[in-house]
């Protein structure tokens, strides 16, 4: 059964790398403790010292292995060496190609590597690149959507490409609480990866008017209206707040750049300006009109209810899904 472990971990539930800093160390290390996989998300920018510290005091929380998100659509080489030298357990890798070079470094440094794909295409070009792990991302999920189709499409033909392989297809999603995690498995999934849920945590680094949103709030809205500058051509799934109702059909040559300051935050140490519409979730720091900011959520969200401790998310989804799978399924 999927739910005895993944990767050589205790369970098959990853936390997503909850950008730009919201899966921070403490996120990441109460996942860990619990026997799942925590990922911190590194800086969109060149920034190894900074990294290294990251990691350190990740592991001056826990001494479970956790892993490292990358996004290869931005300045990366120095971060990635950091993450190699520091061997962490997972180089977990989104939005760009994963190289068979990457793959190998990884490897030669004892790092395992699982990237997140939104296609068959991908997935193929990830599994002839050796990878030791595939998340399937679809459609359904919050923040940016590589992923073009549902996941219920998507993750067989995945798990058929690889089967013969021994990657483990772990799904991505709108997946929230133990019943998307059984119809994982059924897809033929090992894993699960949560973003959503685990931003609805305790330990997570985004601001209380945020969670509290998530928690409040049911609906979710595809859209490429946020971020449009920094990062051209990604799309996101946002929560259909006031905001976004007054501005989703903002014209498509409009973006972030003359627009004006909004709040002001800081993100891995620096000090930043939010103007309307960039892409910038609130985190803890955040001041301002956080009403106007861009808030991401995934399509499970309406079943969110309530904030949580890291450690009692994995339980649930864990002690919930081999419940359902004993009652309803058990012959």
């Amino acid at each position: 059964m999927g739910w005895k472990g993944i990767l050589g971990f205790e369970y098959g539930i990853v936390q997503a790398p909850l950008g730009p800093d919201i899966s921070g160390p403490e996120l990441v290390a109460a996942v860990a403790n619990s026997g799942a996989i925590g990922i911190l998300r590194a800086p969109d920018w060149e920034c190894p010292d900074y990294l290294r510290e990251l990691i350190k005091k990740t592991k001056s929380l826990t001494d479970k292995p956790f892993g490292v998100g990358i996004v290869l659509a931005f300045p990366h080489k120095e971060n990635l060496k950091c993450v190699l030298e520091e061997k962490v357990a997972i180089l977990q890798l989104y939005w760009g190609e994963v190289t068979k070079d990457i793959v190998f470094d990884a490897h030669q440094a004892g790092v395992k590597v699982v990237p997140q794909i939104g296609s068959f295409e991908e997935a193929k070009i990830a599994a002839d690149a050796s990878v030791d792990g595939i998340i399937v991302q679809g459609h359904e999920a919050g923040g940016h959507v590589i992923g073009q189709e549902a996941l219920i499409a998507l993750v067989p033909r995945v798990v058929d490409l690889v089967a013969s392989r021994g990657i483990p297809v772990i799904a991505a999603g709108g997946i929230v609480d133990e019943r998307g995690y059984v119809a994982a498995l059924a897809l033929g999934a090992q894993g699960i990866c949560l973003g959503t849920r685990f931003l609805a945590t305790e330990e997570s680094y985004a601001h209380p008017t945020y969670k509290s949103k998530l928690v409040e709030m049911s609906n979710t809205e595809y859209t490429n209206v946020y971020g449009r500058a920094r990062w051209p051509d990604a799309p996101h799934r946002v929560l259909k707040t006031p905001f976004h109702l007054e501005w989703r059909n903002l014209p498509s040559h409009e973006n972030e750049a003359n627009q004006p300051v909004i709040g002001r935050t800081i993100i891995h140490g620096m000090e930043k300006e939010i103007r309307r519409f960039a892409g910038t979730v609130p985190n803890k720091t955040t001041a301002g009109d956080l009403e106007s900011m861009v808030m991401y959520a995934g399509e499970g969200v309406g079943l969110i209810k309530e904030i949580l401790p890291a450690a009692q998310v994995v339980t649930r989804l864990v002690e919930g899904a081999q419940t359902l799978i004993q009652q309803q399924f058990a012959s």
